[in-house]
């Protein structure tokens, strides 16, 4: 079945347009509701959401669909996407909902579920709702209509699980930590964690107004962060995206610390504490490849999964590894969360940072990345990856690459891209194998 609605991460697009309209998730919440209505107890749903104004849209029709057939629902306010999979599941709900777009600006909107156990659905149920959301589905008789109430303590629930992450015997004092959450879901959840650990905090990205989400902050825009470490004296900056299941760190200098510098210092971390499960980390094939060769040099090994932390989870689960993640920062530690959750894996961090004694620019860069480049050949059409041109210019270079480097050639999964990567030892031999790539792909997009 061709998916019209779910994506790589749940429904996403641009707010009134499209999938993402109020009536969509209405409907959404209806089939959602119908799917996960087993057993013979009240059913109910956990719904959060992030910041922007077209949350109040989708939160209230969501609402309509999943009390319309029967579903009582508990409304959570801004909060974390790892918060409602936490919900989800200790408040004994059938499904969770997130209303958020990520690291997107504020236009966008989109609806992430969780099943019962927390974890993303599978791809049996979204094909399954998909499949609802073309039908006339029955609604609930009049006395069996569903109720709606907010929960006021959903953020102390949340922050009370997250510092459980540490041993008791780890406090942050004199630590001055400098914390950008984007202007989105987290902008009092985790400043209000890491000050309760005893820290002392410098916020930025904590004044939401529905617009500003992502808007030249958060994980994905660090200048403001670099800044206001360098600028406060702060021993280390935490940058979180608009749903706050991404991590980016940023030392005392003010120089970026990535997702696959945390994997590394929290991979090695816990296996010298022997709490590493699987022998290794997960995570994809944009990994650089400095990761793997520090992993090998440890004695661990990096197991690489297609983009996606829905992928990495799966890898997770299926292979009993417990750390796993992406190079853009999603980190998934599943001994606490069953997702991404950025403040977790910046507590993991910071206790690494407290146990050593180091400052953070001596502690967080475990290995020197090679040389990396990534770029995007737009098409209007047809295969160009099956061109025979193109397929050569392939060999060749991963001719010239073998037991030097790594070749990654992908289509994005959104748009008409197609995305080629190539690292090795050698920029300029990475830069003139990505080139002569393109340049093929380029010729035979026409």
């Amino acid at each position: 079945m061709t998916r019209q609605y779910f994506g790589t991460d749940g429904i996403r697009g641009r707010t009134n347009a499209g999938v993402m309209t109020a009536e969509v998730a209405m409907k959404v919440g209806q089939a959602a509701g119908r799917r996960f209505q087993r057993g013979d107890h009240r059913h109910r749903v956990v719904i959060g959401k992030d910041t922007r104004l077209s949350g109040y849209m989708l939160e209230n029709a969501m609402v309509a669909g999943f009390t319309s057939v029967g579903m009582d629902v508990i409304l959570l306010g801004p909060m974390p996407t790892p918060a409602v999979a936490l919900l989800t599941r200790e408040m004994r709900a059938d499904v969770g909902v997130m209303i958020s777009a990520s690291h997107n600006p504020y236009e966008d909107n989109g609806i992430k579920l969780f099943g019962p156990d927390g974890f993303k659905l599978s791809d049996e149920d979204e094909l399954a709702i998909e499949a609802m959301l073309e039908s006339e589905l029955p609604l609930a008789p009049s006395p069996d209509i569903g109720r709606a109430r907010r929960i006021e303590d959903a953020r102390g629930r949340y922050i009370h699980a997250v510092k459980a992450s540490l041993p008791d015997n780890i406090r942050l004092d004199g630590l001055k930590i400098a914390v950008d959450c984007a202007n989105g879901a987290a902008y009092q959840v985790a400043p209000s964690a890491f000050w309760e650990l005893g820290a002392e905090i410098e916020a930025a990205g904590v004044s939401p107004n529905g617009l500003n989400i992502n808007d030249g902050c958060g994980s994905t825009h660090l200048e403001l962060l670099k800044e206001t470490v360098v600028s406060s004296g702060a021993d280390i900056g935490i940058a979180l995206d608009g749903d706050a299941d991404r991590l980016i760190v940023v030392d005392e200098k003010g120089q970026t610390v990535d997702g696959d510098q945390i994997m590394a210092l929290i991979g090695s971390q816990w296996a010298q504490q022997g709490r590493l499960t699987g022998g290794g980390v997960v995570a994809t094939v944009m990994s650089n490849l400095g990761l793997e060769r520090f992993l090998q040099g440890e004695g661990l090994e990096l197991v690489r999964t297609k983009v996606g932390d829905r992928h990495v989870l799966e890898k997770m689960r299926s292979g009993g590894y417990n750390v796993g993640g992406e190079q853009s920062g999603h980190m998934i530690l599943l001994d606490h969360a069953t997702t991404g959750d950025g403040t977790i894996a910046a507590l993991q961090v910071l206790a690494a940072l407290v146990q050593s004694g180091k400052r953070a620019s001596e502690l967080l860069h475990l290995f020197d990345p090679v040389p990396q480049l990534l770029k995007n050949v737009r098409f209007t059409g047809g295969k160009p990856l099956e061109d025979a041109k193109v397929q050569a210019a392939i060999a060749e270079v991963e001719a010239s690459l073998d037991g030097k480097g790594r070749l990654v050639i992908r289509p994005s999964g959104t748009e008409p891209v197609i995305r080629v990567m190539a690292e090795g030892d050698d920029a300029g031999e990475v830069e003139a194998a990505v080139d002569s790539i393109c340049a093929a792909v380029a010729e035979a997009a026409g």
